[in-house]
């Protein structure tokens, strides 16, 4: 029989329901229960229920493994408990794809096979709703809204996450003060949480500057003595004016304005660079920087005709992807990590190399960084001006 000990702190904890929110499409959600009492000696096992449901079980959990012929069908093939929950005494139950009739008050227990005794109850609530917030882009600030209950406890703990790809700390706060140790760089100094926010439980987040690329789902999670409370923020942030709409002015206006000047000089609005050389000179360098260039990617320069001028790629240039016309007659700067020059440069250039040439950087996955053009206009000089040269 269990000891009255144990009974004691039994009740003490089921009186402790704690509850946990999550929003239904989660990956999974956590029930958390650490047990510090006693464990039966003869074949203890824990016993997770849900007393609206027939059968009741939820989960079970032995010595050596989990019992789930009795399991609702309902969580089948969603639920977990740690492998040696009975010997580390953490008796939390991990269930996958929440759904919201998963909504419910589920009770942890322990038997040995003539007793049974409740340890705790968990309030599960999964929410269908998410906060959508949107500012335009150059706004000076945004604000992510997260609402509870006032009067907050002094060691609550305030967390807001990012899942981009992978798990981004936001901004935390715990011990009555910002911890911002584990903040992401993307966020160093743009974040910033209300200083009585214990005492209003108004745990919105003010995020400063933000740009197209901070666009996504946040989560604020509330640490409340056992409880755990999630809310989610999904932002979208807007450009001012978007790129496409004052690329089509532009071009409206100058069709007004210039009329057949545009198709005249057609080449020189396609580049971002317009390089002049006259003929007979040594070589030419057609320019291309970025801020960075990763070992891994690609370069690839191609003139107008979509030939291959210079490739570049894994440390080291291609020459066998080269089209024939610029063999040997191309080189590219040793030192391309630093810093990040792509420029080409192209020898003893003549008539026929006056084109538009496309400078493109390509991730190791194939996706274009960046892309440049260069227009390359070779001034040829008359025959009396290059015999007094």
């Amino acid at each position: 029989m269990l000891l009255p000990l144990l009974l004691l702190v039994l009740v003490s904890q089921h009186a402790l329901a704690a509850v946990v929110e999550v929003y239904e499409g989660e990956r999974s959600v956590l029930l958390p229960f650490k047990y510090s009492g006693f464990i039966p000696e003869e074949n203890p096992t824990v016993l997770w229920t849900r007393n609206d449901l027939n059968p009741k079980s939820v989960h079970l959990r032995r010595e050596e493994t989990d019992d789930l012929k009795s399991q609702n069908q309902h969580f089948s093939g969603r639920t977990s408990m740690r492998p040696d929950a009975l010997d580390t005494l953490d008796f939390s139950l991990t269930l996958r794809n929440p759904q919201m009739t998963d909504s419910g008050n589920y009770t942890c227990s322990i038997q040995n096979g003539r007793e049974e005794l409740k340890l705790t109850n968990i309030q599960l609530h999964v929410k269908d709703q998410e906060v959508k917030v949107e500012v335009a882009e150059g706004s000076e600030s945004v604000i992510l809204p997260c609402k509870t209950k006032p009067d907050l406890p002094e060691d609550t703990t305030v967390e807001w996450m990012r899942f981009y790809r992978e798990i981004m700390m936001v901004h935390e706060y715990s011990n009555g003060s910002d911890q911002l140790k584990n903040q992401d760089d993307l966020y160093c100094g743009r974040t910033k949480m209300n200083e009585d926010l214990l005492r209003t439980g108004d745990l919105s987040l003010t995020l400063k500057y933000p740009t197209e690329r901070d666009s996504g789902g946040y989560i604020c999670t509330i640490y409340r003595d056992k409880d755990i409370l999630r809310q989610k923020v999904v932002l979208q942030v807007k450009e001012r004016f978007p790129s496409w709409a004052t690329a089509l002015l532009v071009h409206l206006v100058v069709l007004v304005v210039s009329g057949g000047l545009l198709f005249y000089f057609r080449h020189y609005f396609m580049s971002d660079y317009k390089v002049e050389v006259d003929s007979g000179e040594e070589s030419v360098l057609l320019p291309c920087k970025t801020i960075r260039f990763l070992k891994d990617t690609k370069v690839e320069w191609r003139d107008k005709n979509n030939r291959k001028v210079h490739v570049y790629q894994n440390g080291s240039e291609w020459p066998e992807e080269q089209h024939q016309v610029y063999r040997d007659r191309t080189k590219m700067e040793r030192n391309l990590l630093k810093p990040g020059d792509l420029s080409l440069t192209l020898k003893h250039p003549t008539d026929d190399d006056n084109s538009t040439y496309t400078c493109t950087v390509y991730s190791r996955e194939g996706n274009m960084l960046r892309k440049k053009k260069v227009l390359l206009h070779i001034i040829v000089l008359p025959s009396n001006c290059l015999s007094l040269l």
